[in-house]
């Protein structure tokens, strides 16, 4: 129970915690639904892409810690969210587009292999965005 206890005022004095927990628990979760997708385990831990996107649930986390945190009308909540807005959408749209990119130059070279896995679909970015949500209410729930 102590370390339940310390754990507890950590998260609590410590908010930030919270959304770094839950990215660094969304890259094992990728482990888990690659596995359960493809039956294979993938390289590394901190990779891009997959199931669910770890930089859209720590994004979601932070801004649902700021929320409550700070109040949703507060100036730290508007550039929260302005920051989540320009994660989720880099993840889908601009590296995304990287990724195809990659996929042609491969395709049209053999001297150098570029990676293609760089951005998001749309479902992973959602996955991510809930999975972030879950969990912070989960921590924050623990806190309080």
């Amino acid at each position: 129970m102590p370390i339940l206890l310390t754990f507890r005022s950590a998260l609590a004095t410590y908010l930030f915690l919270i959304p770094l927990f839950v990215m660094v628990l969304a890259e094992f979760a990728k482990i888990v639904s690659e596995w359960v997708m493809t039956g294979a385990w993938h390289k590394r831990i901190f990779r891009y892409g997959g199931l669910p996107s770890s930089h859209s649930a720590f994004v979601a986390s932070l801004l649902i810690v700021v929320g409550n945190a700070r109040t949703i009308a507060s100036a730290e909540f508007a550039i929260a969210a302005v920051f989540a807005s320009i994660v989720w959408y880099d993840a889908v749209a601009v590296r995304g587009a990287v990724s195809k990119q990659s996929k042609v130059l491969n395709s049209l070279q053999d001297f150098y292999e570029f990676s293609e896995e760089i951005g998001h679909s749309l479902v992973e970015v959602i996955a991510g965005i809930l999975f972030g949500i879950v969990v912070t209410m989960l921590g924050l729930w623990i806190v309080y």
